[in-house]
């Protein structure tokens, strides 16, 4: 994994910080502040969390929006067209990115955040399993689940911000030790949170495969996705794909499913329903809630999941 020279100073820093505010706002555009574009709204979070007030931070798929889904606007061309820097998931996330960005003769300057860590298979391209040929493997994208890989993606986005804001630098290195420091404490409450329940009753069952980098982080497996995929734009399971889906949820007696934020529930309570188990509150996935939900921010949206997670399958 790369290390930039804003992760080398933190460690440190990290702890006497860990009390800043952080959080993603949406605010007007101001003139000679760096122009940044986040894609989704988890990494806005995050990249807010380490610009501060130096830059001018939009996000394109806001609030409960699904990035595999999204469909941009003239807007967003706009925005794309006038930013200085844009930060985005890629591994397959944003499959709409690459038009927008070329359509808008955009000179922003692209920075992949997950780029060092190490990506999870996560199956075959399942757009269409029913077309003829071969159908191409990918990688999951839904690295933030693990918080260590959401403290990957700070580091390397205080790098860049350094490098396109040199004048800032140490602002953007202070608040980087801040948002490091409060995610370090994160994962040691997730880690304490999920000791709480027992091994054989760590097992999820999800609306799509977005669950993955959680569940090998923190040591859950992943019975089954109704999408079974790692995309939602994936079509409903077939009725003997379905039918083979409720009877995996019977075997491993799970007390409870998981619906999603993100995709419309329906066929997750059709899925609890006829396997005879309770379908639990929604989990924030691809996409944080909506500002003063339990979800808003990346720090929430996480202790949110744990919790509903244990609520739902303790003993």
């Amino acid at each position: 994994m790369r290390r930039g020279f804003c992760r080398m100073g933190m460690l440190l820093a990290t702890m006497a910080w860990c009390l800043l505010p952080g959080g993603c706002t949406e605010s007007a555009r101001r003139p000679g502040k760096l122009r940044v574009i986040a894609t989704y709204s988890i990494l806005g979070d995050l990249v807010q969390s380490v610009a501060g007030e130096n830059a001018e931070v939009v996000t394109l798929v806001g609030p409960d929006g699904d990035a595999h889904t999204f469909e941009p606007t003239p807007n967003d061309g706009i925005a794309i067209a006038e930013a200085d820097v844009v930060f985005l998931n890629g591994i397959g996330f944003e499959t709409w990115l690459d038009k927008l960005h070329s359509s808008s003769r955009s000179k922003a300057r692209r920075v992949v955040v997950t780029a060092g860590l190490k990506l999870r298979h996560g199956g075959e391209d399942r757009h269409d399993l029913h077309s003829p040929g071969p159908h191409h493997h990918v990688h999951d994208p839904h690295v933030w689940h693990d918080v260590q890989n959401a403290a990957h993606m700070v580091g390397l986005i205080c790098d860049k911000l350094t490098e396109a804001d040199p004048a800032h630098a140490e602002t953007y290195r202070v608040n980087a030790a801040a948002t490091l420091g409060r995610l370090q404490l994160l994962d040691v409450w997730v880690v304490a949170r999920i000791d709480m329940l027992p091994r054989q009753n760590r097992k999820l069952v999800t609306g799509h495969d977005t669950f993955g980098y959680f569940a090998e982080r923190y040591g859950f497996d992943v019975v089954g996705t109704a999408l079974e995929s790692v995309s939602t734009e994936a079509s409903d399971p077939s009725p003997a794909t379905f039918a083979k889906l409720v009877e995996e949820v019977k075997r491993a007696k799970v007390p409870a499913i998981f619906a999603e934020n993100v995709h419309n529930p329906k066929l997750m309570q059709r899925l609890a329903t006829e396997a005879g188990v309770r379908l639990a509150p929604p989990l924030y996935t691809d996409a944080l809630g909506k500002p003063g939900s339990n979800g808003d921010t990346y720090e929430k949206m996480i202790r949110h999941n744990v919790t509903a997670i244990v609520e739902a399958l303790k003993p």
